[in-house]
């Protein structure tokens, strides 16, 4: 084994200086002006933040007497206004624009664009009284705007967007000179700038709401985290209870990574936080530069797929699919935990291939205190969420009112006593240079308070049901007074009283902790805003069904062909497009579509599943070369090829890229349909070991390098894991056709909201013949004939069949363009079969044989040196 000896600090301050460069340009603006316009951009970050905590906050409500209420028509235009007046402060015009000073237009342009937002907050009340029916001033507002927000857009996110955006425009207004497959006669001026800028329907529509009043408050959430230290607790942690490991200072990126993704949401920031630190030592213990930065790309790449905060699509999928924030989080969890630890396997793989060692550690515990470290926080939080849970739901009914002051008086009890526990050990220090690992015990113990918010937010979303906002005001609030009481109770635990200067130094980082939450914001709340164009567009046009139409026939029906197409458009439009424009995009434009084409294929594809497709392989689009801007940061951290960066780390979030599909067809895997805790850990179990085999399969090595049988059989073996009823279907047929008579009968025979699938055929008005399979919704337990009506469908009989006599306009029927005197020609329901989960005794057969045979070779084969 070669070692890479460590970087000179010279080397480490060029390469992070690198990194930021990158991560400012893409982020957080590349300006650097003097001092007085520094503090002028930074009072109107802060000013923005404490604009987003009160509107959070429940104080409007208690003070609507005093203060007028905002509403949506006044919080949306202020939050773009701060950012697009932002945007064009801090990002260059072009790359041969100052950085150093901002140009007298610059100044300009932000307060047009600014104010062209906020005229809507203003004339709020004016513009109620004529909808529909724009004036001049609005025409000429919204005119404007829509062009500064562009420009806004190109700074900040680059041309991808603008260039996404353009054409929709373009199409809004020039629809009559398209193609004939999706021509239409185009909109009037009036009518398209009040729908795209007056109403709520184009840029101040939902994805712009979301990101006012939930992705800000969460941000800002994550950057006070991170200045009060939280970001380097968890990399040292990560460190102290892995980099002992074969090739441990990658898993501990790995971990750190998505540690940080907790709080972090934004994949390239997440690698210049922990990258600067982890790619040394990484390649210190032998991983070439290209696959230590590959490490840190899939590790940060997949930080934004971690729950809570997991960047602001995840917010948005809240409000376009219609569950709650809790639900998002449930559906998220498992892929997310199954994809990480199949990285950390991968990891290992390398290094097992490449005969790497870990770096040392000063203490040398025993397995009792390695369990015990290794229990003590899953346990303890367990122990912990129990105590809460059950404890404060009794206080709820003896307390009643009293409970939440009770709440808070035990959080900061805790909290005190944590900083006085932490203060018994050695103050954690920025991570350098590493030789020998931090100590296990110490290292964990010194910042355990820094879990007492994030626990909060938990707390305030699971336990108290809070919404989403305000469970992140809660923690924002008691993340601000940690903020202010830390530094002066550490001096003050550690014997050096609590001075002035510690309280001073509270108040730097509180500040200097709004002020990033808001900067990280700006090109957030640009983008969402461009991205309600392309939603506007949809929603002003016929494009959404032309767009079915057309897809249907590109995938010929088939739904993996159509997942495929949905696939590589995510990737495309992301290499361009930041993770959350190009969610909108591709959702607004496919979910609907992979809905109807898998109720086609007789498949129920819930649309949570199909967001989080969409969600999956945008994130990919971080790490796609030519453009994945995370590897260009990793590179320049490591000294590798960037494109050879994102080459590899591409090829290590295969395992990424599969889940998706495999949940699409798979629900359980989002745990959906799950019928009790064995059914749970059964999915769990599995789904761990389908995606280590995967991983195993792809790296070509297993217990020693696999043979080329051994690496097909792995793969078989986890697919089989992920989708046994993919074979249990070939062996026996999952539904069974039933005449049309019955169709009445097995309605009323079905459970509680359930689906029923049935076949239809008849002709369109345009005379074109249709037979196809639909899903359609029943609803509660009731007749048949009221569970038919509930989905929109009223039948008769003639001629010995079944004919659609009423479809009901809005329905569920009327959606799946069921039409009057078409024939239902059979019902489908769900054969009674053996359980699906049976295909899974011979796939651990099979794995036997690869690891017997494999351990039949091991004496004989030795790892080679990569």
């Amino acid at each position: 084994m070669s070692e890479q000896t460590p970087a000179a600090p010279e080397a480490d301050v060029a390469d992070r200086s690198a990194a930021d460069d990158i991560v400012a340009a893409a982020e957080t603006g590349a300006r650097n002006p003097g001092p007085a316009i520094a503090a002028v951009i930074a009072g109107i970050l802060l000013a923005w933040a404490i604009f987003q905590v009160w509107i959070a906050s429940p104080l409007p409500i208690m003070m609507a007497d005093f203060i007028p209420l905002l509403n949506n028509s006044h919080t949306r235009p202020a939050h773009l206004g701060f950012a697009i007046f932002l945007t064009f402060l801090i990002f260059p015009a072009t790359k041969r624009s100052p950085r150093d000073h901002i140009p007298i237009q610059d100044w300009l342009l932000g307060a047009a664009a600014a104010w062209c937002a906020l005229y809507l907050a203003v004339f709020a009340d004016q513009i109620a009284e004529r909808p529909g029916l724009p004036n001049t001033a609005d025409l000429v507002h919204s005119g404007l705007g829509l062009v500064l927000l562009l420009e806004a857009a190109r700074r900040a996110l680059g041309l991808p967007l603008v260039i996404v955006a353009g054409v929709f425009l373009v199409y809004i207004f020039f629809g009559e000179y398209a193609p004939d497959v999706i021509r239409w006669k185009g909109a009037t001026l009036e009518r398209a700038m009040s729908h795209l800028w007056i109403t709520q329907e184009g840029v101040f529509g939902v994805a712009l709401g979301v990101s006012t009043s939930l992705v800000f408050i969460f941000v800002l959430f994550g950057g006070l985290l991170e200045r009060g230290g939280a970001g380097n607790y968890f990399i040292q942690v990560s460190f102290a209870l892995m980099g002992h490991f074969r090739g441990g200072p990658a898993k501990a990126a790995v971990v750190s990574s998505a540690m940080t993704g907790l709080i972090s949401g934004s994949s390239i920031a997440n690698v210049v936080t922990t990258g600067v630190f982890t790619i040394p030592l990484m390649r210190k213990v032998g991983f070439p530069a290209e696959k230590a930065g590959a490490v840190e790309v899939a590790s940060s790449t997949n930080g934004q797929l971690t729950p809570p905060v997991m960047g602001a699509a995840a917010f948005l999928m809240v409000e376009y699919v219609g569950i709650s924030y809790v639900e998002v989080i449930k559906h998220a969890f498992l892929p997310a935990i199954i994809s990480y630890i199949a990285l950390v396997y991968i990891v290992h793989l390398e290094a097992m291939k490449a005969g790497m060692k870990g770096l040392k550690r000063i203490d040398k515990p025993t397995l009792a205190q390695r369990l015990l470290v290794w229990t003590t926080v899953p346990v303890g939080l367990i122990v912990l969420g129990a105590v809460v849970y059950y404890g404060f739901g009794w206080t709820k009914e003896a307390m009643g009112g009293a409970t939440p002051w009770i709440a808070a008086a035990v959080l900061v009890a805790a909290y005190a006593a944590l900083v006085r526990y932490a203060a018994n050990y050695k103050e954690l220090g920025i991570m350098k240079a590493v030789d020998v690992l931090p100590e296990t015990g110490p290292t964990v113990k010194a910042g355990l308070y820094f879990l007492l918010p994030v626990g909060l937010l938990m707390w305030c979303l699971l336990v108290e049901r809070f919404s989403p906002g305000l469970s992140a005001f809660w923690a924002v609030v008691f993340k601000v007074f940690m903020l202010l009481t830390q530094r002066p109770l550490q001096s003050f635990f550690r014997g050096n009283g609590a001075g002035p200067e510690t309280w001073a130094e509270s108040f730097h980082d509180l500040r200097i902790g709004m002020i990033n939450g808001a900067r990280n914001m700006v090109s957030i709340g640009v983008a969402t805003a461009t991205a309600g164009i392309v939603v506007g567009a949809i929603t002003l046009t016929p494009i959404s069904q032309v767009i079915t139409e057309v897809m249907e026939i590109l995938s010929g029906g088939n739904l993996m062909i159509l997942l495929l197409l949905t696939a590589v458009a995510c990737i495309i439009l992301g290499m361009g497009l930041p993770t959350t424009a190009n969610y909108i995009v591709v959702s607004s434009l496919m979910a609907q579509v992979i809905v109807t084409v898998g109720a086609n294929n007789g498949l129920i594809v819930p649309l949570i599943a199909v967001h989080l497709f969409v969600f999956y392989f945008g994130i990919l689009a971080d790490d796609t070369p030519p453009v994945g801007l995370a590897a260009y940061a990793a590179a320049a951290v490591s000294g590798g090829d960037p494109i050879k960066t994102g080459v590899q780390g591409f090829a290590y979030d295969i395992r990424t890229a599969i889940l998706p599909f495999m949940f699409i067809f798979n629900t359980e895997l989002l745990l959906i349909g799950i019928e009790g805790p064995l059914h749970l850990l059964t999915v769990v179990v599995t789904a761990v070991i389908a995606v280590l085999l995967f991983a195993a399969a792809t790296q070509g090595f297993f217990l020693v390098r696999s043979r080329a049988w051994e690496t097909m059989a792995l793969l078989l073996v986890a697919f089989t894991l992920f989708r046994p009823g993919f074979w249990m279907d070939m062996i026996q047929p999952p539904l069974e056709s039933v005449p049309a008579a019955e169709i009445e009968q097995v309605a009323e025979g079905m459970g509680d909201n359930v689906q029923m699938r049935i076949r239809v055929k008849g002709e369109t008005l345009e005379g074109d013949a249709v037979d196809k399979t639909v899903m359609l919704p029943l609803g509660p337990k009731a007749e048949g004939k009221e569970r038919l009506k509930f989905a929109g469908l009223e039948l008769r009989d003639e001629d010995g069949k079944k004919l659609v006599d009423v479809v009901v306009f809005g329905s569920a029927a009327e959606k799946q363009k069921i039409d009057f005197d078409w024939e239902v020609v059979s019902v489908e329901r769900e054969t009674d079969r053996m359980p699906k989960h049976i295909m899974y005794l011979p796939a651990f057969a099979l794995l036997i044989v690869i690891v017997l045979a494999q351990r039949a070779r091991r004496p004989r084969e030795q790892p080679a040196a990569a």
